[in-house]
């Protein structure tokens, strides 16, 4: 399939056909994505007809929207039957997608719905970038009112630990940057904390943005909702955010998922606002998107309010982040738990057809 193949590796799928076909092919999967290979005008019918059936790597099996049109959300099928989501978020000055970068994930965070299901696999660099041409072209054939007509910001916060899958994720990066032409700054890869990993991300070439997904100031509470703390405490993740933000220059962000009588007390606040002052670090405050699987809920809005400013009181700079899809079960792996727990999914759903055939981030990763 196109997109599984590095677009240096092109010629290998187009045996016989010339370079300038070739390099127009790579302009349709790359550069102006089309939901249809019958879109691609300038490629004669034949090659056309041999790439329709092999141009995408997963069909869609569901797509929600909500919050007025302004936000998409796809579960994935690949062939092999792993799940794969992704959500498109439209705002007036950028249009983000958040994708996955594993179906699954082994990190077992107590409070993530994808969490609950287990590791099923890693995705194949072309499988993470074909979530990225996917929503360029379905912006291409369904534009969102008032929102730029593009992705403009990618961010690993979907399905998965990126920094577990890193080779892939890396391949990804770099196909988005150097092949797809986003600025690495509009790149953002969350992790829960996989510091080898930082440390060779700190390395690449790209400036990209890391967020780490904090969720507890402190390694005993920390490691009942991580347990990956176990591995890698509080105390080596900050020396590696700091050794990341010195090579080139970016500021790190920290992800907070606020959970009910959790982490959302004044001495948590506290703690994260110390934190951040250290790493000069940038906090993302998301309330939790109710999880059926999950034994933690969602604070109040006042104890969220109160939460905020307790952060921002002790001299730190923080944004409670919008709260997108929730009437669509935007925040990753929850596509998933719906069919699960109820066998019906929620929201608007469109047709359920392959890819093919078809004519900021969500509430918390």
């Amino acid at each position: 399939m196109p997109y599984l193949t590095a677009p240096e590796a092109l010629e290998s799928l187009l045996p016989g056909e010339p370079r300038y076909r070739v390099d127009q092919v790579r302009e349709w999967l790359y550069r102006h994505p089309v939901l249809t290979a019958g879109e691609m005008t300038n490629l004669p019918r034949e090659l056309r007809e041999s790439l329709a059936p092999r141009l995408w790597p997963m069909r869609v099996e569901a797509e929600h929207v909500g919050d007025g049109g302004k936000t998409v959300k796809w579960l994935f099928r690949t062939p092999d039957g792993a799940a794969v989501e992704a959500v498109l978020m439209g705002y007036p000055r950028r249009t983000t997608l958040c994708i996955s970068s594993q179906a699954g994930c082994a990190m077992r965070c107590t409070f993530c719905a994808t969490g609950q299901f287990g590791f099923e696999r890693h995705l194949q660099a072309g499988e993470i970038v074909a979530q990225v041409a996917y929503a360029n072209a379905h912006l291409r054939a369904h534009p969102m009112e008032g929102a730029p007509p593009r992705v403009g910001n990618v961010v690993f916060m979907g399905m998965g630990e990126p920094l577990a899958n890193y080779d892939n994720v890396r391949e990804a990066i770099r196909r988005i940057i150097e092949v797809m032409g986003m600025s690495a700054r509009a790149v953002t890869v969350s992790t829960v904390g996989i510091t080898p990993g930082i440390d060779r991300l700190a390395r690449e070439p790209w400036p990209v943005t890391l967020a780490l997904s904090l969720h507890a100031a402190d390694d005993h509470l920390r490691e009942q909702l991580v347990p990956q703390n176990r591995r890698y405490p509080i105390d080596d993740l900050l020396a590696a955010a700091r050794r990341f933000g010195d090579s080139h220059g970016r500021r790190v962000s920290l992800e907070w998922t606020l959970m009910a009588d959790v982490n959302d007390g004044a001495d948590q606040a506290r703690a994260l606002a110390a934190i951040a002052l250290e790493l000069g670090a940038h906090v993302n405050i998301i309330p939790m998107n109710p999880n059926p699987l999950s034994p933690q809920r969602r604070p109040t809005a006042e104890r969220t309010r109160r939460f905020v400013d307790e952060v921002i009181r002790h001299g730190a700079t923080a944004t409670l982040r919008d709260t997108r899809g929730t009437d669509i079960d935007a925040a990753c792996g929850q596509l998933r738990v719906r069919a699960a727990t109820e066998g019906a999914p929620m929201g608007s759903p469109r047709n359920k057809v392959p890819a093919q055939d078809r004519a900021e981030s969500p509430s918390n990763p």
